[in-house]
């Protein structure tokens, strides 16, 4: 449970503070929604309901890949590219959770360092605190918060532990699956399901050697692929972030999956899929909460005994713990 040093502030505080922009509030705000408190539940629910209105205009990127191809590099990039355009940016960085502090193991902000002083640029780190599909669980309602504070791009860095960071798909406007010549990703892409995931391929440190096969192993599993009329293609970009080098044209395919989201009517499929998917995981994470009193784990662990036992399947155990 993330501790909340201080909430003095009331709800038209914080409210008036993050449509202001107020740094110091937008950090609080977003310790309010991850706290997972029950003291701080009402207060960050009614927050995050009078800004609703407030919210729908940012567009989102997520940024996902394996660990050592260059994610932090490309974000660094992206954003020094949407700041020459006089846009701002918000990023939140998912880290893996400490074992031992709890928070952001690896504090991505420390990479994006040049841009700390920004007042266009707003880095938050998130620890994932074992939440599965490469995302924190309060990302959902941090990227409203940052949307409400009026940024103009909001960027979503995952955790990059591999085949589970998936869930980034149904959370942005557009995600990019970023690869690395001489890893293996592209091999490993069909595998790992990003060809479903991608809306655009980024080969990054393309500068190396084996950048062409990777970028050549990607274009062969994409011609395997059905697309109907009209469907989006993913392009393949070559990118050597750390120089700035292919930015401009990763820029110019996530501005073309804008548009043909805009043209193609599939942003409003997209927001709907995606906030059917938000309501579905917060029904549970409140079922899990609601059986993880004394009572429920009682429950729980004597319909375990009787699966592990073999004297009830499994189905018939979770319709009963359902019900209890």
């Amino acid at each position: 449970m993330q501790p909340l040093a201080s909430d003095a502030g009331t709800v038209e505080d914080y409210v008036a503070g993050v449509l202001a922009g107020d740094r110091a509030i937008l950090a609080r705000a977003i310790t309010l929604i991850e706290s997972q408190s029950p003291l701080h539940e009402d207060k960050a629910q009614e927050v995050l309901q009078r800004l609703l209105p407030h919210t729908g205009k940012a567009k989102r990127v997520g940024i996902t890949g394996s660990p050592g191809v260059g994610k932090s590099t490309v974000t660094g990039a992206l954003i020094r590219a949407y700041r020459d355009r006089g846009l701002r940016v918000g990023v939140l960085a998912v880290d893996p959770t400490s074992p031992f502090s709890g928070g952001a193991l690896l504090g991505d902000r420390v990479r994006m360092q040049e841009h700390a002083t920004d007042p266009g640029v707003y880095i938050r780190s998130m620890a994932s605190r074992g939440h599965l599909g490469g995302l924190a669980w309060a990302t959902p309602q941090a990227l409203r918060i940052l949307d409400a504070a009026g940024f103009d791009v909001l960027l979503v860095e995952t955790v990059g532990v591999g085949q589970a960071e998936v869930e980034i798909a149904s959370l942005a406007d557009s995600t990019l699956v970023v690869v690395a010549p001489g890893m293996g990703d592209s091999i490993q892409a069909a595998k790992a399901g990003i060809l479903e995931v991608a809306d655009v391929f980024v080969v990054n440190k393309s500068d190396r050697p084996g950048a062409q096969e990777a970028v050549r192993d990607l274009r062969s599993m994409l011609a395997m692929a059905k697309y109907e009329k009209g469907d989006w293609k993913p392009p393949i970009v070559k990118t050597a972030a750390s120089a700035g080098d292919g930015i401009a044209d990763l820029v110019a395919a996530v501005d073309a999956r804008w548009a043909w989201l805009a043209e193609s009517g599939h942003r409003d499929r997209l927001c709907l899929a995606r906030a059917r998917e938000e309501v579905a995981a917060i029904a549970v994470a409140e079922l899990r909460l609601r059986l993880g009193g004394l009572p429920g784990e009682a429950r729980l662990e004597e319909l375990a005994s009787l699966v592990a036992a073999g004297e009830l399947d499994p189905y018939t155990a979770a319709d009963a713990l359902i019900t209890t």
